[in-house]
């Protein structure tokens, strides 16, 4: 019956996203003083070169006055998807030369905006908002139940849509 296909596909996805640890914020102290915390710069690693926004609210701002699209990434840092997509993205350098063409903003945290988890709160997640500051829920990655998700193996689907993210403004506005 066509159930039994979605089984092993539902268990996947199971596997590749990592779930939000509530506690993720209270971390123990003493932890953070045992090893010094290299730098933070804003990139966290997804391209060191490219130029970063600090909060949402700037990265909305700039997308609107700049006419350029943005690209949300939700990561955490010890999520070994997060960290596994975050290596073949910052070393994709075409995905690099592309995204120069975006507003960037990569966040280890969840905003309020209940617009940016349109099917649930995973990591890793890519998100695209045009300048008119619409989500774009047409721009998926490949798994149904996780629409945003990406696995390393799918960095060329990434890499064609954010082609797509930069394609609609052209024809859109």
């Amino acid at each position: 019956a066509m159930e039994k296909s979605y089984v092993p596909l539902f268990l996947l996805l199971i596997v590749i996203s990592c779930a939000l640890a509530k506690d993720a914020g209270k971390k123990d102290s003493k932890d953070t003083a045992a090893k010094p915390k290299l730098p933070q710069t804003l990139s966290r690693g997804w391209g060191d070169q490219l130029i970063w926004t600090q909060t949402y609210e700037e990265a909305l701002f700039r997308a609107k006055h700049s006419q350029k699209p943005l690209m949300i990434i939700h990561h955490l840092e010890d999520c070994p998807h997060s960290q596994a997509l975050k290596k073949v993205f910052a070393e994709h350098k075409d995905i690099q030369k592309l995204a120069e063409k975006f507003i960037l903003l990569n966040l280890v945290y969840e905003t309020t905006d209940k617009n940016l988890a349109p099917d649930g709160q995973y990591v890793p997640r890519v998100l695209f908002i045009d300048p008119s500051l619409t989500v774009r829920a047409d721009i998926t990655g490949r798994y149904s139940n996780r629409l945003y998700a990406y696995e390393p193996s799918d960095i060329s689907l990434l890499y064609s849509n954010m082609q797509k993210a930069l394609k609609l403004l052209k024809t859109e506005l």
